[in-house]
């Protein structure tokens, strides 16, 4: 796990930080279940990919990589490293390059003259121009999998859509929790433009009962809805 300078944070938010990594290095460290014959390595090619919404926040990303590759956006990093970590939010690149993430993962984000010197990061080309999370769905999308599960994608803000809704709110490159959210109409044209152009992919799209469900998304047949708890089922976690 990487190191991180916590003069650049808060009490609060320093205090935040270090009980995920905490939860995060316990995981780590229990023992596996035995894989259920229906989803071992042996008989599935699928990839996750984690946004960052409050709806994944059960799901320990490191019992994912049993079962396929991980890829990952901005501040995840922070707990985990998943097999590719998207960042194109400049504040967040600067972040990562401070800490030294990328020197040891690997890390892609878009060409920006702001770090263009950085090293081993790297670039789209060309650039995406998109958010990190519709990014990451892409760059999956790209090596060839049968399967994509796709997890923190909840598009709408809390509270009616009025709150944000992000596992990192209130530290460091992100706003507050009673801040207003970001519309999403950005995010979700990208994950309809990421599904159509890959037919032959069946995505599965991991939500909470009272997630939202776009109706774009419901226009594609190589999408499904599947609840969190059958997830976990599926995959044997307790």
């Amino acid at each position: 796990m990487p190191k991180i300078d916590k003069r650049q944070y808060s009490k609060q938010e320093w205090h935040r930080i270090r009980e995920q990594r905490r939860l995060a290095k316990r995981l780590t460290s229990e023992p596996k279940q035995e894989l259920p014959e229906t989803v071992t390595n042996k008989n599935y090619n699928s990839a996750f990919v984690l946004g960052n919404g409050l709806s994944r926040k059960d799901i320990a990303p490191q019992d994912l990589s049993v079962h396929g590759k991980t890829y990952g956006c901005n501040a995840l990093y922070r707990t985990f490293s998943p097999n590719y970590l998207v960042a194109v939010d400049v504040k967040m690149v600067l972040e990562i390059n401070k800490a030294g993430y990328q020197n040891t993962n690997e890390v892609w984000t878009n060409p920006n003259k702001t770090y263009a010197k950085m090293q081993n990061f790297n670039f789209f080309k060309p650039s995406k121009g998109w958010s990190s999370g519709p990014t990451a769905l892409w760059l999956a999308s790209q090596h060839g999998y049968e399967k994509i599960f796709i997890l923190g994608f909840d598009y709408k803000g809390l509270d009616q859509g009025k709150k944000l809704n992000n596992l990192y709110a209130d530290t460091a490159n992100y706003k507050k929790s009673t801040d207003s959210a970001t519309f999403f109409g950005n995010w979700l044209r990208q994950t309809c433009s990421v599904i159509k152009e890959h037919p032959h992919i069946q995505y599965f799209r991991v939500i909470q009962p009272d997630n939202y469900i776009p109706d774009e998304l419901n226009k594609f047949d190589n999408i499904e809805h599947i609840f969190l708890e059958d997830f976990k089922k599926m995959f044997n976690f307790s």
